[in-house]
């Protein structure tokens, strides 16, 4: 089973024109309605995380200056990332909407999406960036290690921008392994997510990086992915799942300059499927409206599909550049102390 975690209440965290905006959801919602697809899913309502999950990720203070910068009016916090006099109680019910996905999958579900805004992986323990207030997916997770008793976590993020905020939450963390694939730091937000960020202290070898070069396709995508994830799981051995959703890495969105197409995200989804048989989906970027819809609605069709027993795979021949194979062999020669591939 399936649930889709949404709330109309999101559209109260008021951007205007900016590229992190309600349409994003609306369109998704619509795009699912005008299919039919989403009567067929079980639609529940988020409630707002409490204080006190918030502050086993955020700092007191932190989430004290964010309120009141809100209750007075809002506006930039930085050069990217906005909030509106209702933003932060939103936030709230957006992290709160990551902890209900997480609970629905922990009471028996197959799969829980929250789908939400404002996101939240790169929001740090004390600093709102990159559109993001509160880290969401971090709030589910330590509410599941503190409430559940739950060990040991993955989280696999493919958005196109490293999620610096999730990683240096729990960089030092031995039981979060957090995989991330991204556009290549190099050439854009947040200028952090090389191979070499792999962890520290306990935690080394629990923050594994897939930086790709600008133009990085599905095929692509699917090569390093496919030879890097399940060798690593596999020794790792995850008592749950996240999968840190990005739309942004597709060839039309206009933030990033990689070249995936809507093949890649029935792709993902049938992929980590085959991995694991519960998981969490959380939000995170994206921002051509009517890309996110299309691609959003395949990923859910694979996730829905019960007699999928096979890997979804795009029609066609793969077709790899020689940088993601190189890539790949520095991922492999970096990380051959912790897994074997």
């Amino acid at each position: 089973m399936i649930s889709l975690v949404y709330s109309p209440e999101y559209a109260k965290h008021q951007t205007g024109s900016h590229p992190e905006n309600q349409q994003r959801l609306e369109s998704m919602i619509n795009h699912l309605q005008e299919t039919g697809e989403l009567e067929a899913l079980d639609i529940q309502q988020p409630k707002p995380a409490h204080d006190e999950d918030l502050l086993r990720v955020h700092t007191n203070t932190y989430l004290k200056n964010l309120k009141d910068f809100t209750v007075i009016g809002g506006g930039y916090i930085d050069f990217d990332t906005y909030a509106s006099p209702q933003s932060f109680e939103i936030a709230k019910l957006a992290a709160g909407g990551a902890i209900t996905a997480s609970k629905l999958v922990a009471d028996g579900y197959d799969f829980a999406y929250s789908l939400a805004r404002p996101p939240g992986h790169h929001a740090t323990a004390d600093k709102a960036m990159g559109f993001c207030l509160i880290n969401n997916l971090a709030v589910a997770l330590e509410y599941m290690r503190n409430d559940h008793g739950i060990q040991k976590f993955m989280i696999m993020d493919f958005d196109a921008h490293y999620g610096n905020g999730t990683a240096e939450i729990f960089y030092h963390d031995p039981n979060v392994l957090y995989i991330s694939i991204h556009q290549d730091p190099r050439t854009i937000f947040p200028g952090k997510g090389f191979i070499e960020e792999m962890g520290s202290g306990m935690g080394k070898g629990f923050n594994l990086n897939i930086p790709m070069t600008p133009g990085s396709t599905t095929s692509d995508y699917i090569y390093i992915l496919g030879k890097v994830i399940e060798p690593v799981l596999k020794k790792f051995k995850a008592d749950f799942y996240f999968l840190d959703v990005g739309f942004d890495g597709h060839q039309e969105d206009p933030l990033s300059s990689l070249s995936l197409d809507d093949n890649f995200y029935p792709w993902i989804a049938s992929y980590m499927k085959n991995l694991t048989t519960r998981m969490v989906l959380i939000l995170e970027g994206g921002y051509s409206t009517h890309t996110m819809a299309r691609a959003n609605l395949k990923m859910i069709k694979v996730l829905k599909d019960k007699n999928t027993h096979e890997e979804w795979q795009p029609p066609g021949k793969l077709m790899v550049k020689d940088e993601t194979k190189k890539i790949l062999r520095k991922i492999q020669d970096t990380f051959s102390p912790f897994f074997t591939f």
